[in-house]
């Protein structure tokens, strides 16, 4: 087979699968591992792949930096978060995840008062703590270069020790097939334990996060209590989110 057939072939993978190793590539296509791993490194230097220890990931498996996501769909995710706003009463206890849309709910819980916030943002937390009487609480851990969040086993040991009355979870991706998928394991474990740590759950998630699909698995989402979204949901998400019996909100842009 030549190389050109082979970094086909790697690449098509990757388009359906977002990750592939090193051994299922010598498996499939029967080369050594020292071939594939030219060719991987041959495809990462023309950026069509991020190369990995042991394998590779679909560029489009590497999650863009938080000031390039802010630019997308900006005015749809504000919508999301003045309708999840929309829910919190004064004195409520709340878990935020970091990322942009959830950036979006702490601003337009600015007029809120005495809240109670967990969160792993440090620009959530920047938003809320020193005003009304809000009590916020960082989850502390190793902060992701470019994010201003914090993930790891840290993180996640410091928000066992917390139960809220709601969780406002972002989305990485989201598919029908996979459900809720995230870039790197120590997040995906991270938004798993946030969504069973609270009374209510809400999923934020704008229409560019659906049809996605990342590396590690968070969640089948069973148990979700609320979709907050900016589209209504077509195909196969709409059968996906009926299945799951959770309410559907779709935010109106101003």
């Amino acid at each position: 087979m030549f190389a050109e057939q082979r970094r086909s072939m790697i690449l098509d993978l990757l388009v359906r699968r977002g990750s592939v190793s090193v051994t299922e590539l010598h498996r499939r296509l029967d080369v050594s591992r020292e071939t594939i791993r030219r060719d991987i490194n041959a495809l990462a230097a023309d950026h069509h792949l991020q190369k990995t220890h042991g394998g590779a990931l679909s560029v489009d498996s590497v999650e863009p930096a938080i000031s390039e996501r802010m630019s997308v769909n900006i005015e749809g995710k504000r919508a999301i978060g003045r309708m999840a706003a929309g829910m919190v009463a004064d004195g409520t206890s709340l878990i935020i995840d970091s990322g942009t849309t959830t950036l979006c709910l702490a601003e337009a819980l600015a007029g809120r008062h005495r809240l109670t916030v967990y969160t792993n943002d440090i620009q959530v937390a920047a938003r809320l703590a020193g005003r009304h009487d809000n009590r916020v609480f960082i989850l502390g851990g190793e902060v992701v270069g470019g994010e201003g969040a914090m993930v790891g086993r840290d993180t996640t040991t410091m928000l066992e020790n917390y139960y809220a009355d709601f969780t406002f979870v972002g989305a990485s991706a989201l598919s029908s097939g996979h459900g809720l998928t995230d870039y790197t394991r120590e997040a995906a474990e991270l938004r798993k334990l946030m969504l069973t740590n609270a009374r209510t759950t809400v999923l934020l998630a704008d229409h560019s996060k659906f049809k996605r699909i990342a590396p590690v698995k968070v969640s089948s989402l069973e148990g979700l209590d609320h979709l907050i979204t900016d589209s209504p949901l077509k195909d196969d998400a709409a059968t996906y989110f009926k299945n799951l019996k959770c309410e559907v909100l779709i935010a109106g842009k101003a």
